[in-house]
């Protein structure tokens, strides 16, 4: 029979893409940086890398056998959420962390409310949220030098805290450059910007993730940092600002998460400027030298407005009183 006239219900366009390509493409997006990591922060990274990915899968199969549901591990979500996590970890985090936190991120954030496509924020963050909460020593405290495969490695701040803490360090570039290659403290994942950058270009080459949220929200901390410098008006090192902390990593995999960032396009455009204005005023007036994971997690709580308000109209309606 032929099937050309056949009228089904929307979508008409169907797509080869699947939820395992997806997570594919971004697991490859994500490997410059996991090799990055370990580069700079040795096996302890690795280490940590493959443990939180096979707790997350783990606990992802556990809950399905428990649930007696169908086992949907292979279409590595999971996967991809164990990188992010350890991502933002710092290296001297212990074992048993990246353990508690997996589990925060796939029963708890994920699986509680439904599976992949129902969580409303995203797993990784509100694991790394739970464990800034409940092990701060351990998550904010201890940061060692990125140091290539790990050895002589010392004790040291973050780029973020110590401007934060000296408003009036004058930035080199110096600072600029090891923040964009990796060379400088932070969690394991997120030091190397320029890694990020590439993995992010590639994402977008793909059609993975869509401009608009990345764009907007390193526009948006560029632009604020600048402005509202540290020092005051216009004394901001913006270039600084949005290549140190995990910006980039925030704003290439984790802002554009699909089950919890808009599927318009003004509600992304929205959700990159919101998560930007809330990074700028967390790092500049709060406590936290960084603010990336509690601006996207902020944000994913009105992912549902953005999706009412910013929807586009359905092509043959009309507005409330007017005439077609």
């Amino acid at each position: 029979m032929d099937n050309r006239y056949l009228v089904t219900s929307t979508p008409h366009i169907l797509s080869d893409d699947t939820i395992e390509k997806i997570m594919r493409d971004v697991l490859i997006a994500l490997t410059p940086s996991a090799i990055m990591a370990v580069y700079y922060f040795g096996l302890k990274a690795l280490g940590l890398i493959v443990l939180t990915v096979a707790a997350c899968v783990g606990f992802e199969y556990l809950y399905f056998r428990l649930t007696k549901r169908p086992n949907t591990i292979t279409d590595l979500s999971a996967v991809v959420t164990g990188v992010l996590l350890a991502f933002n970890l710092p290296p001297t985090a212990p074992f048993w962390m990246a353990i508690v936190g997996a589990f925060v991120a796939i029963v708890i954030t994920k699986q509680l409310f439904g599976g992949l496509g129902q969580n409303f924020m995203n797993p990784a963050l509100a694991a790394r949220a739970f464990l800034m909460a409940a092990y701060t020593p351990q998550m904010a405290s201890t940061w060692t030098t990125a140091s290539p495969f790990g050895f002589d490695a010392v004790a040291t701040a973050t780029p973020l805290s110590i401007i934060k803490e000296d408003p009036g360090y004058i930035l080199s570039s110096n600072d600029v450059l090891n923040a964009l290659l990796g060379n400088t403290a932070g969690c394991i994942g997120e030091t190397c910007a320029l890694a990020l950058i590439a993995g992010g270009i590639y994402l977008l080459a793909r059609k993975i993730i869509s401009w608009r949220v990345p764009a907007t929200y390193i526009g948006t901390v560029f632009i604020l940092s600048t402005v509202l410098g540290r020092n005051g008006f216009m004394t901001g090192a913006g270039w600084y600002e949005i290549l140190a902390g995990g910006l980039m990593m925030g704003a290439f995999f984790m802002a554009t998460d699909y089950a919890t960032s808009p599927v318009n396009d003004w509600g992304k455009i929205i959700m990159g400027v919101g998560c930007g204005i809330l990074t700028v005023v967390i790092r500049n007036y709060g406590g936290y030298p960084e603010g990336v994971s509690y601006s996207i997690l902020i944000m994913n709580l009105f992912v549902p407005l953005l999706d009412k308000y910013c929807a586009a109209r359905v092509f043959g309606t009309k507005k409330a009183g007017q005439k077609l």
